[in-house]
């Protein structure tokens, strides 16, 4: 039956995959498109093995794969045969004439005796593994597994199911790339698109330009050699460890697309060779994120320098897409140069945008010459492009809907929606990332094919695929932290039928897939599920107690709660409405799946009058007029997940909520100096400069608004003699009743950036 009548059939039964879900209800993450369940299990064990047709290579690495797979986390090592034994067996059969999928597809059938699994094609067979190897870890445990008898006919929705992962602002090694191209493939993810070069570096050896990696792979950082920060940030990747990772990720049916941005995002390239840009002056390798001005020129010498590069590119990569960027291209050198002006009447376009586009076709024409189709982000559309181009569309959906209609075929990869970046919670122990957050729930819900298109129109959207930005994720740690589970739902959206999806289904097939994480060293978040401790604030200083809620972003689980300092555990008490606490006490809370797993590890919340007047500047909301934000970390390379700091780049002002004000006799806040590295382009002019009166500006503290009573002004100390970290103390007036306050940082604007870590309202006569 289809996977939807079956979950019809589990809800009308009282058996829905919910928190109380059928424990048997296989934890299979994309869900496969059809799955029926025969009668009784199989039981898999030591004994167990997997069978091979002859003289199949391909075949007996994908068996190697489940065996090796198997043994890490469920510590299990099937044999791999040349025939059937008279045990319990895999058999796996790769038959290009079976009807029974399509490609990428497969068939598995689990009964009493082994488990079949055919497919058209190498990929359909892996799918089929991958599969297998999810109905074999059902829970932590090793050893002897029950699988239920099932048949399971299963193909993706989508043919572009993708990941992208920045390489040129953070690099990684080529192990944790494997790491993570192995958990695209567990996903049945099949596009690893891989952005090589920015601004910020350039990250693949070109031979016949060996200044890109000697000059264009390495920074030099902000207060390089201090504060953690190292002399020069960067790497890149040999030609022969891009062939070993190309190579890894096809052993797991992933292709490699590679990203060469153009003709923006340039200024490691121009760094290298300052006369294949516009002004032919060198600039340095960029350590601003953001958007920066240099733009490749548009005569033929720096064509030729592209194309050469190109076709070290496609030697290295076989993949049919070659990406080339064509996002975030500001003009203003092309409209300063008299050069690229004349060039551009010589043509007959209209403004640059129309050239960016004559640029764009050029260089598609010259893959497709190759035998290569060009990808990139929906700007391209802008000036113009030639149909044979794919579009990534970025920017919401509607590049998209415009390039369908084009007829282009599509990518959705839009932000926020699928930027991994962005954070998965708004927690205050979440770490760096952009703001606002985009949840688990979030990813879940996408469409890539948007309703405004036909029929027609439709079946150019090639699937979907998640960005991993890394400005602020300095290491795999970061990366892992915003990917998991996050590319669970993602897997789901691009895999599976639309009508499948239930979001309860799903979170109650999460636990068995966090135990996968666990087996296999992934670090993932647990923000989806992690305890939201809540109460009146003022209703507790005031009166000293509190009505306390406990909650989680999915409203997910069982939640068990302590009072009397211990860790919670299944025995604590289990939350089922707001409870009434006296002050102090500390109350800590983690979640439980219904198999008795922890879906979210204990945060816990201390409640007295000290902590409830201190706030984490991560609790306090930007001021009215701008809602820009971000959590950064102390250093643009800094390599720890905690501490982090949310700024507003355009208007340093933060609001701590209204608070009742008897009392209280001082304010004392642990401040941040940060790097000012951002790169604005024509939006810096929206960045907010205000007034100072003191030579490295002040700390201001307004009453009720930002604009009201000045409580109090607390200079800032020299940056040059004085450390990143440092506190500001201030007497209070009296005030009466509940007042928020307005914080505002008034250093000049071409200076460092600053960031409140903590602000507190100190009562009485308490000294600073």
């Amino acid at each position: 039956m289809r996977i939807a009548s079956l979950f019809l059939f589990l809800f009308l039964c009282g058996a829905a995959m919910r928190v109380d879900a059928d424990a048997t209800a296989p934890p299979l993450i994309p869900l496969p498109a059809e799955l029926s369940y025969g009668s009784g299990h199989l039981r898999m064990d030591a004994s167990t093995s997997i069978v091979l047709q002859p003289n199949d290579a391909a075949n007996r690495a994908t068996a190697g794969y489940l065996s090796s797979l198997l043994r890490r986390t469920r510590g299990l090592s099937p044999r791999i045969l040349a025939s059937a034994p008279e045990v319990v067996a895999i058999t796996l059969v790769r038959d290009p004439h079976a009807t029974v999928v399509n490609a990428e597809g497969y068939a598995l059938d689990v009964d009493a005796h082994g488990v079949r699994i055919v497919s058209r094609d190498d990929a359909g067979l892996f799918h089929g593994v991958i599969t297998l190897w999810q109905l074999m870890t059902p829970d932590a445990l090793h050893g002897a597994v029950q699988v239920p008898v099932l048949h399971i006919r299963d193909q993706p929705r989508f043919v572009w199911r993708g990941l992208m992962l920045d390489s040129a602002r953070h690099f990684q090694s080529v192990a944790e790339i494997e790491r993570l191209l192995d958990q695209m493939a567990q996903h049945k993810l099949n596009v690893f698109h891989w952005h090589l070069t920015d601004d910020q570096g350039w990250r693949i050896q070109i031979k016949r330009y060996p200044e890109l990696t000697r000059m264009g792979a390495w920074r030099t950082p902000p207060d390089a050699g201090h504060d953690g920060e190292p002399e020069r940030y960067g790497g890149f990747y040999t030609q022969e460890q891009i062939r070993q990772i190309v190579a890894y990720a096809a052993a797991r049916h992933i292709t490699v697309v590679p990203e060469i941005d153009m003709p923006g995002h340039a200024q490691a390239a121009v760094a290298s060779y300052p006369q294949f840009g516009v002004t032919g002056k060198r600039p340095s390798v960029s350590v601003d994120w953001g958007v920066n001005p240099y733009l490749y020129n548009v005569d033929d010498g720096s064509f030729d320098f592209m194309d050469h590069v190109l076709d070290e590119v496609m030697a290295l990569f076989p993949s049919k897409y070659i990406h080339v960027g064509g996002d975030e291209a500001v003009k203003d050198q092309w409209q300063a140069s008299p050069e690229v002006q004349a060039k551009m009447h010589a043509l007959g376009l209209k403004d640059e945008d129309a050239l960016q586009g004559w640029f764009i076709n050029r260089i598609g024409l010259y893959l497709a010459a190759h035998g290569r189709q060009l990808v990139g982000w929906d700007e391209i559309l802008d000036g113009g492009v030639s149909v044979d181009a794919t579009v990534m569309s970025w920017r919401g959906s509607k590049g998209a809907i415009k390039a369908a209609q084009q007829g282009h075929d599509v990518v959705l990869s839009p932000a926020p929606d699928l930027y991994f970046d962005q954070l998965q919670s708004d927690r205050v122990d979440e770490t760096a990332g952009r703001i606002p957050a985009q949840s688990l729930a979030h990813v879940y819900a996408f469409e890539p094919v948007p309703k405004e298109l036909d029929a027609a129109q439709a079946a150019h959207v090639l699937g979907a695929q998640a960005n991993m930005w890394t400005e602020h994720m300095p290491t795999m740690k970061h990366v892992e932290h915003a990917v998991f589970p996050r590319l669970d739902a993602l897997s789901e959206v691009d895999w599976s039928p639309a009508a499948s999806r239930d979001w309860n289904g799903f979170l109650g097939r999460l636990p068995a897939q966090f135990a996968r994480y666990r087996a296999q060293g992934i670090g993932y978040a647990d923000s989806t599920f992690a305890p939201d401790i809540k109460l009146d604030r003022n209703a507790a200083l005031v009166g000293g107690t509190a009505q306390v809620t406990l909650s989680n972003q999915a409203g997910y689980g069982e939640m068990h709660y302590t009072l009397d300092g211990r860790a919670p555990d299944r025995h604590a008490p289990l939350y089922q409405a707001p409870f009434t606490v006296k002050l102090p006490v500390t109350v800590r809370a983690a979640t439980f799946a219904r198999d008795g797993s922890m879906l979210a590890a204990p945060r816990q919340r201390v409640l007295d009058r000290t902590s409830l007047l201190s706030l984490s500047g991560n609790e306090m909301p930007n001021c009215p007029g701008s809602d820009f934000r971000l959590r950064v970390q102390p250093m643009p390379d800094a390599t720890s997940l905690a501490p982090v700091y949310s700024i507003n780049v355009f208007n340093a002002c933060q609001l701590y909520p209204a608070t009742p004000m008897d009392g209280v006799a001082r304010i004392h806040v642990d401040a941040i100096r940060l790097e000012r590295n951002y790169a604005l382009a024509h939006d810096a002019k929206l960045v907010v400069s205000r007034p100072h009166n003191t030579p490295f500006g002040e700390l201001v503290v307004h009453q009720d608004q930002c604009t009201g009573l000045v409580l109090a002004t607390l200079p800032l100390p020299d940056p040059e003699h004085s450390v990143r970290r440092f506190t500001l103390d201030a007497a209070l007036p009296a005030q009466q009743g509940g007042h928020p306050l307005c914080l505002i940082y008034t250093a000049p604007i071409d200076g460092p950036l600053y960031a409140l870590d903590r602000v507190a309202l100190i009562p009485g006569t308490t000294k600073p």
